[in-house]
């Protein structure tokens, strides 16, 4: 998986990561150092030719945190397609539910990871 990474995709993601949102920011602090029952998550990461916002590889577990510009986005649809193709799960959160309600998310998350919240 990690062979058909284009070589493009490291250092934006790496941008990525540079750049997160207030959501994205508030998700991290939630998932890093395996703060999710033991779980780890890496921060935008390359997975195949797209880069996830959130991905636990342990889990094939893809978390995206959306804002406006995702509302009837056509390549989000063939994105997720790919990922399911590839045995990833995704799931996707609207910033503002990141924002104000912050534990239904961690509990979706450990939920489709398979733990109890």
């Amino acid at each position: 998986m990690r062979d058909d990474i284009p070589i493009s995709a490291k250092p934006h993601a790496r941008a990525m990561r540079q750049s997160l949102t207030d959501a994205e920011r508030k998700l991290w602090y939630a998932l890093r150092d395996r703060r999710l029952q033991t779980v780890k998550f890496r921060r935008p990461a390359p997975v195949g030719p797209y880069i996830a916002d959130f991905l636990c590889v342990h889990h094939k577990l893809v978390v995206e945190a959306d804002g406006s510009q995702h509302g009837e986005n056509a390549k989000d649809n063939v994105r997720d397609a790919w990922f399911a193709n590839n045995g990833y799960r995704v799931l996707r959160f609207w910033n503002h539910e990141i924002l104000t309600g912050q534990e239904n998310v961690l509990a979706t998350i450990a939920a489709a990871c398979g733990l109890s919240w």
